[in-house]
């Protein structure tokens, strides 16, 4: 028996490190070298063929699979063995494209609360951090794994940092950028979805130097190119889309457009709320070959991931749709991590992969038991048991919201011509996607346009938050925010810049939420009759807390409990799915990607009024 080495920390995958992780991985496998663990299970899923195999042994040396094979036929020796052999192991889940901003949890407790839940591995699409604090982005996703958390986290710099040229903040992305994090860490698996179309497309537009040089980097360092083709569904768009050399859509709302993208080598990421349909769709359409598919949780929240679970209900959800689940998991294992070119390290209950497996009492119905990461236990039953690092978070993580002065009524106030008694006004609505924006009369009073509840009026705006400037843009909208009077609500989640958004019934309520956002650096404020009723502290880049998800979900909920208190506007021909009532849904209202036109964003030299058409550049003044 060789003696056994000390291995490299392997937490980072470290090119250096990796050569004598595996030479030792070699001599555990000929049975030359102990291993650590040697974990006996009544079935493994082989995602490679798609079939299982019954009464197998895994060992484990380190983070690392070594062996993997019928039981008793393991050579070697182990430290301990663990008698699992009433339980079914499939391998560790992994998200091909998620958002970890969108839970609103810091890495570490992310890793707590969707660990249990099978998710071991995360190809994180980072351009909400990125776009709060750029230089920093790196850093701050792998800041939780360097401090021992079981989580792998591939970062994706974002290709929409800033979103469109009409934006910026606290991040600008080029070609130097994406070249100096590719060739910092091999953690990093290319770049994250490109979403600005028409600045892929026109050679006009002021993003298209910046994205093909983003695009040219991830090339050159053999990355992988992210899409997002919202509302590309004719063909000449699809196969443009696909010759740019984005590689993947999670955007499909349909088994046809599903099928056309299939069809022209487009990777899909089936997200949960169109995935009964696409795979029926694709059953019904003889699909065969499904590894060119993968399932992406994309946004969602802490308190929605407590409700209904995280990648396993996209499984879960997936096997009910008629998918088998033998595909289902091949879906959030194999597939992603083929598309992603990570199959030496995840995907797979294999040698040379990271030790991470989720044991389950039944496999159609995704009953979870326990989950491994790391070679270790991780979870038992919902409750987290591996390691939950302590991080403090430094101050560029926490010090991200510079609206630079207190604002007051008189930065919300619309003003008007002198001696008008009404203008026009125009008008946006949440997910506004139509070429012209919508036009009415206000009334004018005391110098300044008026909003008008009567009609679902009311008014809204963005306030720049990285410049110190306290630039704000504010304009009326239809049927969105609160009737009840002296009411306001706003938050720093605004997809994609993240700058903040409050919409009310008067001036003074959204200058107060504001204020209250500022002073907490970030999250909810809700403020009714000069009072704020319920915050919710984003204390980290203004899109995260430091605390556990319970935690988050009751400060959730409390501010869902005084919302309910509030009489909001409601426009009957949007659809119940997306404003159900207290408007959460504006935080993705202000997206300047495809298929979106004219925007409200914040002030800039180039658009002083925000008010933008992101497609072809025109601005247009708010009131005339």
């Amino acid at each position: 028996m060789t003696k056994t080495a000390p291995l490299p920390a392997d937490l980072l995958i470290d090119p250096a490190d990796e050569i004598l992780i595996r030479q030792d991985l070699v001599l555990v496998a000929l049975g030359k070298r102990e291993a650590d663990r040697l974990v006996q299970l009544g079935r493994v899923l082989d995602v490679h063929t798609g079939t299982w195999m019954d009464d197998c042994e895994v060992a484990i040396r380190g983070r690392r699979i070594a062996y993997v094979g019928p039981a008793g036929s393991f050579a070697g020796t182990a430290r301990e063995t663990i008698d699992r052999t009433h339980l079914a192991a499939v391998p560790g889940f992994g998200e091909v494209h998620k958002h970890i901003e969108s839970s609103h949890l810091t890495p570490e407790h992310e890793a707590a609360l969707v660990m249990p839940r099978g998710n071991t591995w995360t190809c994180e699409a980072s351009h909400e951090f990125s776009n709060v604090n750029g230089p920093n982005n790196l850093e701050f996703w792998l800041t939780a794994r360097r401090a021992g958390s079981p989580m792998k986290i591939f970062p994706l710099p974002g290709s929409a940092v800033p979103p469109t040229a009409y934006e910026g903040g606290g991040g600008h992305f080029g070609y130097a950028e994406q070249i100096g994090f590719l060739g910092e860490s091999t953690m990093v698996a290319g770049l994250d979805e490109v979403m600005d179309w028409p600045a892929v497309w026109n050679p006009e537009n002021p993003s298209y130097g910046r994205l093909w040089g983003m695009i040219q980097a991830t090339f050159e360092k053999r990355g992988v190119v992210e899409g997002h083709g919202a509302g590309l569904r004719d063909l000449p768009s699809i196969n443009a889309f696909a010759a740019a050399g984005l590689s993947s859509d999670h955007e499909a709302w349909t088994p046809e457009e599903a099928w056309d993208k299939l069809r022209h080598g487009v990777f899909i990421e089936v997200r949960p709320h169109s995935m009964p349909d696409i795979i029926k769709g694709l059953l019904e359409r003889g699909l065969r070959d499904w590894s060119q598919v993968a399932f992406a949780t994309d946004d969602r929240s802490a308190s929605d991931t407590l409700k209904m679970g995280a990648t396993d209900h996209n499984v879960r959800l997936a096997i009910e749709s008629g998918l088998s689940p033998e595909i289902a998991y091949q879906c959030v294992s194999i597939n992603p991590a083929r598309h992603m070119r990570l199959t030496p390290f995840v995907g797979s209950i294999a040698p040379g992969r990271f030790a991470d497996m989720v044991l389950l009492d039944k496999a159609a119905t995704v009953s979870i038991a326990e989950v491994w990461a790391d070679g270790e236990q991780v979870s038992e039953g919902k409750r987290f048991t591996g390691h939950l690092p302590a991080i403090d978070w430094p101050d560029w993580a926490t010090k991200t919201v510079n609206v630079g002065r207190k604002l007051t009524a008189a930065d919300f106030a619309v003003a008007a011509e002198p001696g008008r008694a009404t203008m026009q006004a125009a008008l946006l609505r949440p997910f506004h996607w139509d070429d012209n924006f919508i036009t009415t009369e206000l009334p004018v009073a005391d110098g300044a346009v008026q909003r008008d509840s009567d009609r679902n009026i009311t008014k809204f705006a963005v306030v720049d938050r990285y410049s110190g400037k306290g630039r704000v843009a504010k304009m009326f909208w239809l049927g969105c925010g609160p009737k009840t009077p002296d009411t306001a609500v706003g938050c720093t989640v605004a997809h994609d810049q993240h700058n903040i958004w409050v919409v009310g019934s008067s001036d003074a309520a959204m200058a107060e939420v504001v204020n209250r956002i500022s002073q907490n650096q970030g999250g909810w404020a809700l403020v009714t009759s000069g009072k704020v009723v319920a915050d919710v502290h984003y204390e980290v880049g203004g899109l995260m807390t430091n605390r556990p998800a319970e935690a988050l979900d009751a400060e959730m909920e409390a501010l869902y409990a005084e919302a309910n208190k509030i009489d909001w506007l409601y426009e009957p021909t949007f659809s119940p799915r997306w404003f159900p009532g207290f408007p959460e849904r504006l935080q993705f209202a202000t997206l300047t990607c495809a298929p979106w036109r004219w925007v409200l964003v914040a002030p800039t030299d180039a658009v002083p009024e925000g008010f933008v058409n992101v497609q072809t550049g025109e601005s247009h003044k708010v009131v005339w």
